[in-house]
């Protein structure tokens, strides 16, 4: 009797390590399956939306993300100085983006050779600048949990391609006879247009 009660004491002991193990792997599983996709930069530990983290943003074309740390000088000036940032990066994002347009209108053209697409490409993006994105506007906000603004800037599909248009008639204005090589057949306000309206 002695023997099968020991039996049955390590049974029990076994059975409980087991459940321990069991629940402990179920409870990792929870933490791994709850770790947000998103989270603030300056919090960590705390979820945030998904554009904060460059996640696309439905009707916006080209956008950036903006912050400004908590400051004393109340909510306003925090939402101008982290739309400030968001435009220097929006900035960034149209000279990419145009980019990509100038490209792809010379390969499904055949305008130029690479070294002239390179020059076009240069040519227009000193162009762009933040204070030339007339069109941006602030889509949306969000503070995090430690106080930090976060302002999405951006355009639609129908003010990039103006900003981009505008970009590139100022950019043939100051070369002509780079634009001139790039695309001798069109004119020059057909030529923007075109690449404006092209789809990256």
């Amino acid at each position: 009797m002695k023997v099968n009660s020991t039996m049955q004491g390590k049974g029990v002991l076994a059975g409980l390590f087991a459940m321990t193990m069991l629940l402990s792997a179920c409870g990792s599983d929870e933490v791994k399956q709850a770790a947000p996709d998103c989270v603030f930069p300056d919090a960590p530990n705390a979820s945030a939306p998904g554009w904060i983290c460059d996640q696309p943003v439905e009707g916006v074309e080209v956008s950036a993300v903006g912050v400004a740390e908590k400051s004393a000088a109340g909510h306003s000036f925090m939402k101008n100085m982290a739309a400030t940032d968001a435009r220097v990066q929006l900035a960034q994002a149209m000279k990419v983006h145009v980019q990509n347009m100038v490209k792809q209108y010379a390969e499904t053209t055949g305008a130029a050779d690479s070294e002239t697409v390179d020059k076009v490409n240069t040519s227009v993006t000193k162009q762009i600048t933040d204070e030339s994105l007339v069109g941006s506007k602030i889509i949306k906000t969000r503070t995090s949990p430690n106080g930090a603004l976060y302002v999405l800037v951006g355009m639609d599909a129908a003010m990039a391609a103006q900003a981009t248009e505008n970009a590139l008639r100022t950019s043939m204005g100051n070369d002509r006879a780079l634009w001139q090589q790039f695309k001798a057949q069109k004119g020059q306000d057909e030529l923007a247009a075109a690449i404006a309206n092209m789809k990256q």
